[in-house]
């Protein structure tokens, strides 16, 4: 009889820790879904506010430029007493080649300040897509930052991640 009793225990039990596991991973994706949704209403928030631009653009979109940043960047990062390295290569998507070209003209700052953004990522952040894609949505923002102050408009529609490493 006390066989039987400890038999109909051990199920439950696992069954308890299976219950707690699926709800921990909703949980998580839930949590991911929502920074990601929260990152793109953010981002995309300006769009929305410039309807009248929108509307004096040509009715016909230019066809994209693509311009690569060579060198890739590279960037270590200490994790656990352990070294570990990102090499991420890059490429910028424009539609004007007169403000690509003004826009090269500033490509110390612009490497500048993606090196010190690369370097300050978590690196256990990176490792995953969703991470990758925030990275790259900052990425692009910064360089259109630097953009927008040096040429008076932000010149690229997207940086684009062409080779990406973790190790």
């Amino acid at each position: 009889m006390a066989k039987s009793e400890a038999a109909e225990k051990e199920p439950s039990a696992g069954k308890g820790k299976l219950k707690m596991i699926i709800l921990l991973v909703v949980v998580l994706l839930l949590v991911i879904g929502g920074s990601v949704g929260a990152t793109w209403f953010f981002l995309h928030k300006g769009a929305e506010a410039k309807p009248a631009e929108a509307a004096a653009a040509p009715a016909g979109k230019q066809p994209a430029l693509y311009q690569a940043l060579t060198p890739a960047f590279v960037v270590n990062f200490k994790q656990d007493g352990r070294d570990r390295y990102m090499q991420v290569s890059l490429t910028m998507q424009a539609r004007d080649k007169t403000d690509l070209d003004a826009l090269l003209v500033h490509m110390p700052v612009i490497r500048n300040d993606l090196v010190m953004m690369f370097s300050g990522e978590n690196f256990a952040t990176l490792a995953t897509p969703v991470g990758q894609e925030m990275l790259r949505q900052k990425a692009t923002a910064a360089v259109q930052a630097v953009a927008q102050k040096e040429v008076g408009k932000p010149v690229i529609d997207q940086l684009l991640f062409t080779n990406f490493v973790l190790q």
